[in-house]
């Protein structure tokens, strides 16, 4: 059966043709400005993208010219020269004004009584892919409504298997989910067990349990349907006429096929969405002026945030008490479980930042491998440290959460090759260079 869903997803991935409101806004458009930027920040909530724009190809061009350029003479210093300019410039400042992002605090990112601009979010949202449907990136909410679209448009050439995706993807409480297809497939059940006893082959929609279990989950009634039932006016025993669902054997290949449904109904899981990473690249000064986190990557509201925090000051004031380390600890990963996502931002010896998003729950190992794939010495050993100083390996911290390594709500981590390769490293011609060409471009203007 998941062969089955696979292949559904590959054959409508095709020709799916989603009607979405409004114009895509690619990545690499300034929607503040308007004016072309290389910048993949997302600065509007809803972005999509498909591409880079005509002014951002050229840019890029440009950039992988000047690097090859570089490549094939080691003598010829002027790829990413002003970047690197600028770069020092930034941070021999920094050395007077320091600015992390991991000083940033919960209550000063709720700060949000006066309008902040775009540009002072470190992200602007938390978008997500759907790979089974299209490579659109889009916030969560329009994701939700996309995928119900496509599913409902469906319905009428697979209608058993896209009611049970319709109940598990388009429907959140998953109690009453489990619940629905369990009465749903005792229905189907009973059908397969007793095919001639007429009880079994009817339901009355006024029922309880059906208005309980059944009817409130979208989905359920078109699975009914693609089982054989259609909904009559019959007389009920009471001699009142009342809505049932009829079961017609003529409606299905067979009973037996009955049994598939009920496989799917069992099998079927929600349609998943990826965290996409929102990748960005940024100068020492703009990853500085980036330390707003948006509401998005917060578990509770800002007026819950507010009020606990209030609470807890006043309990702190009341009780004066010495606090152990074990009740600091506590208290730290209470605080981080209010956040759904984090920022992580990795800094190189040219002093370039890397940007990602993350969930709080992922693992190190996937920090570890959002960098990899980003640098141009791509394979070889590298490690991150904290900003405590900590060397976090893959071996010791892989399958270690972002919250247990206290990396959560942002945090910036600062990259170093491993020991064994900075000999390698240091012989070849771009030594100095990081980040993949591809990755470079996307160094945001300042």
């Amino acid at each position: 059966m998941a062969d089955k869903i696979k292949k559904f997803f590959q054959k409508k991935k095709v020709d799916a043709k989603f009607k979405l409101a409004g114009r895509g806004h690619k990545l690499s458009e300034d929607t503040l400005s308007g004016s072309s930027s290389n910048s993949s920040q997302r600065l509007v909530p809803v972005v999509k993208r498909s591409g880079l724009s005509e002014e951002s190809k050229v840019a890029a061009e440009a950039a992988l010219a000047r690097l090859q350029q570089k490549r094939e003479n080691p003598a010829f210093n002027t790829s990413l020269a002003a970047i690197q300019a600028q770069v020092k410039r930034e941070l021999e400042n920094e050395k007077t004004q320091p600015t992390t992002l991991s000083g940033t605090s919960s209550e000063d990112s709720m700060k949000q009584e006066q309008p902040v601009l775009s540009k002072n979010y470190a992200a602007s949202g938390i978008f997500f892919r759907c790979p089974m449907i299209s490579n659109d990136i889009l916030p969560r909410d329009e994701w939700k409504a996309n995928i119900k679209a496509f599913l409902y448009e469906q319905l009428e050439e697979e209608r058993g298997l896209t009611a049970c995706l319709i109940i598990q993807s388009c429907n959140s409480n998953r109690e009453k989910i489990d619940t629905c297809v369990e009465t749903l497939c005792k229905y189907l059940e009973n059908i397969i067990t007793y095919p001639e006893e007429e009880k079994y082959q009817k339901i009355r929609m006024s029922n309880r349990a059906f208005c309980e279990r059944v009817q409130p989950i979208e989905g359920a009634l078109d699975l009914l349907m693609a089982a054989g039932f259609t909904q009559q006016k019959l007389t009920s025993p009471d001699g009142t006429e009342e809505e049932y669902l009829v079961f017609n054997k003529d409606n299905v290949p067979s009973v037996e096929s009955l049994t598939t449904l009920i496989d799917a109904l069992r099998s079927a899981e929600p349609i998943q969405l990826e965290l996409d990473r929102n990748l960005q690249v940024l100068l020492p000064s703009q990853a500085a002026a980036k330390v707003q986190l948006p509401n998005s990557f917060y578990a509770l509201t800002p007026e819950e945030l507010k009020r606990e925090h209030q609470l807890r000051t006043e309990a702190l004031e009341k009780s004066q008490m010495l606090r152990t380390k074990a009740m600091r600890e506590k208290d730290e990963l209470r605080e981080m479980k209010k956040y759904k996502f984090a920022i992580i931002r990795v800094r190189f010896p040219d002093g370039i930042l890397l940007q990602g998003t993350f969930s709080v729950y992922e693992r190190y190992n996937e920090i570890h491998e959002f960098v990899q794939e980003n640098l141009e010495h791509n394979g070889l050993p590298f490690v991150l440290n904290t900003p405590l100083g900590q060397k976090l390996s893959l071996e010791d911290d892989g399958n270690k959460t972002l919250i247990d390594l206290r990396l959560v709500p942002a945090t910036v981590l600062t990259f170093a090759w491993h020991a064994s390769v900075i000999d390698e490293i240091q012989r070849s011609p771009s030594s100095n260079v990081y980040l993949k060409p591809e990755v470079m471009v996307l160094v945001q203007e300042v």
